[in-house]
């Protein structure tokens, strides 16, 4: 991923020259000021800018140097769900890989997370797979989640389903978000933290 040096007489002059040189708009450019010269007489302000759009593949060349360093042979795969990007691993370590309940797997994305915040100074949205484990794991919380919210309606009693993380959690409340007879609650502390699904009240 190259970053783009540029010097002006003010910042909005440097960015101006990076989206001349660069023949892009400036939502499609990260820029960060780099330093300000003040002379007596005039003033430097320099800034150093990242095309958007090489944030993709850098992230897969940087997951492969830490899959080589770590000893695994393995290819990935990018594709694209509501704009964000998902890589996904397949390698034939996947179990090595994904850990227990997936925190090998959740320790790697924050790795990598953490290096591409400091290469571009903010925080890009990824998701990251190994061999299909996570979209697996995600239909089987929304089935789950269908299947109690079943139980809650004929029962009329709510149910407190397993500690979540965020992610899980909010698949959950959006799988049950419409539901016409009951609604969902996020409950306890972290990492404890759990979904109740409640019964709607019935209207008179």
């Amino acid at each position: 991923m190259e970053k783009h040096k540029f010097i002006g007489k003010t910042k909005e002059d440097a960015i101006n020259q990076a989206k001349m040189a660069l023949q892009e708009v400036e939502e499609n450019l990260i820029i960060q000021e780099r330093s300000v010269e003040k002379g007596l007489f005039s003033k430097k302000v320099e800034i150093e800018v990242i095309e958007r759009r090489e944030i993709k593949p850098y992230i897969k060349e940087v997951l492969l140097g830490i899959l080589k360093d770590l000893g695994f042979d393995a290819k990935i795969e990018i594709r694209s769900s509501q704009e964000t990007p998902v890589y996904t691993i397949y390698s034939d370590h996947d179990a090595l890989l994904i850990g227990k309940n997936g925190r090998n797997l959740n320790a790697l994305r924050l790795l990598v997370a953490q290096i591409i915040q400091n290469e571009i100074g903010e925080t890009y949205k990824f998701v990251l797979d190994v061999s299909d484990y996570k979209e697996r794991k995600e239909r089987n919380i929304e089935f789950l989640a269908r299947r109690l919210a079943k139980e809650v309606k004929e029962s009329g009693v709510e149910v407190k389903m397993d500690s979540m993380n965020s992610y899980e959690r909010r698949l959950v409340h959006n799988a049950l978000s419409k539901h016409k007879y009951v609604y969902t609650e996020s409950v306890g502390e972290e990492p404890n933290r759990a979904v109740v699904i409640k019964p709607k009240e019935k209207s008179e």
